[in-house]
């Protein structure tokens, strides 16, 4: 098999994770990137199951236990900030059998970035502008870059993916809005810590938590329910805080003194909670990696275990397929989809867990919370959501 050229759109997780395998299997892959350097910080992330089992493939594991966090304590908190219920958070290393990490999205991304070494051409700061598919290949046209000429190209560019507009055309529209949104960011010196420990404080459709961060840096999660359109302009710094002042505002334990913070932020993460769905991941040369295709949701945590056990089978399947492309497609979909369909509907009613919309609702998640105290009831709870029914190929 000649060396395959395959453009990656994105350079998170799902992109770089694809680089690493496709290298592996002697192919040329050329990541894009619209952001102008990789991305930091982040949000926190609970990293298990087929993506753990990913990351220890890739030699990574040991990076990860370095940069991860331990989090003894999930912890849920009134409005003057006394404990309503809380369990140890070390259930989810043993229903993981101990391959569980919390970490940084931004520093698993970089870890994996750290893999490739160099060894894959990436270009940051610039994206796609026009894909032309003539059937022997795909002509990529970029916002700054001069057009080049690709064997395949891979949209792992997220929920928004530009590779979906382009190469789907109105087929694209296959998000489905949860009612949800979230923002994260992180600031120095916040003066409330509590070391390896998620606090967080709940009213009928608000969710408002922050972590300990090594260097004296908090990060903090808000999530609230919305059912009408985000405002004009909300992709805007200005106007999402604006919403999120709005949202949180005088609603009690310490979420003034977190909306305090927001603004001298160096990154703030907002976007609304949603999944793709689509009939189909490929279209001619195109295919879609993890988010682009099948985003289970951000609050589902684990977005980024399933983009790269999806990276890895479709490495796998365009090595397998000898250059036959679509034959590789197709068996990567027969293999995955069906998985990760079933993610998304596990996922579709988990921002509940997080923002209970109701008084009632929000009454059951604490009390479930509460028994979780007890080992045996804590393991049958969390059992379900982390044990990944799914065989990696071999390499």
């Amino acid at each position: 098999m000649p060396t395959r050229r395959v453009l990656i759109s994105g350079a998170g997780i799902a992109g770089p994770t694809l680089a690493y395998w496709l290298l592996q299997h002697g192919f040329a892959p050329t990541l894009v990137e619209r952001a102008p350097a990789p991305r930091t910080g982040g949000y926190m992330i609970d990293f298990w199951g087929v993506g753990y089992d990913v990351a220890d493939r890739m030699g990574l594991v040991p990076a990860l236990e370095r940069v991860g966090y331990r989090l003894n304590e999930f912890r849920l908190v009134d409005r003057v900030g006394r404990r309503v219920a809380s369990f140890d958070g070390r259930s989810f290393a043993e229903a993981t059998g101990g391959r569980y990490s919390s970490l940084l999205r931004g520093d698993l991304a970089r870890c994996i970035l750290e893999a490739i070494d160099g060894r894959a051409e990436t270009i940051f700061g610039d994206s796609l502008r026009a894909l032309d598919d003539d059937g022997d290949g795909v002509v990529a046209t970029f916002e700054r870059a001069a057009p080049r000429r690709f064997d395949l190209v891979v949209g792992a560019d997220g929920l928004h993916s530009k590779v979906r507009a382009l190469a789907w055309g109105d087929d694209a529209r296959a998000e489905q809005y949860l009612g949800y949104c979230v923002a994260s960011f992180a600031a120095d010196g916040y003066p409330h810590r509590d070391e390896g420990a998620y606090v967080s404080y709940a009213t009928p459709g608000r969710h408002a938590a922050r972590y300990a961060l090594r260097g004296g840096r908090s990060a903090f999660l808000l999530v609230f329910a919305r059912d009408e359109p985000l405002p004009p302009g909300h992709h805007r710094r200005a106007v999402q805080e604006a919403v999120l002042r709005e949202v949180f505002g005088g609603t009690g334990w310490e979420c003034d003194e977190i909306l305090a913070r927001m603004s001298d932020a160096p990154d703030l993460y907002f976007d609304v909670v949603s999944q793709i769905r689509l009939a189909s991941w490929s279209r001619g040369r195109a295919v879609l990696l993890g988010d682009a295709a099948a985003c289970p949701s951000l609050l589902s945590g684990q977005g980024s275990a399933l983009a790269m056990a999806g990276a890895y089978v479709l490495a796998h399947e365009l090595s397998a397929a000898s250059g036959d492309h679509a034959a590789a497609f197709a068996r990567y979909e027969r293999h995955f989809k069906p998985f990760v369909d079933a993610k998304q509907r596990a996922a579709a009613g988990f921002a509940t867990w997080f923002a209970p919309r109701t008084p009632l609702r929000l009454w059951l998640r604490n009390t479930v919370t509460r028994l979780m105290r007890f080992p045996s009831i804590a393991r049958t709870v969390l059992a379900p959501s982390v044990t990944d029914r799914f065989t990696l190929p071999d390499a």
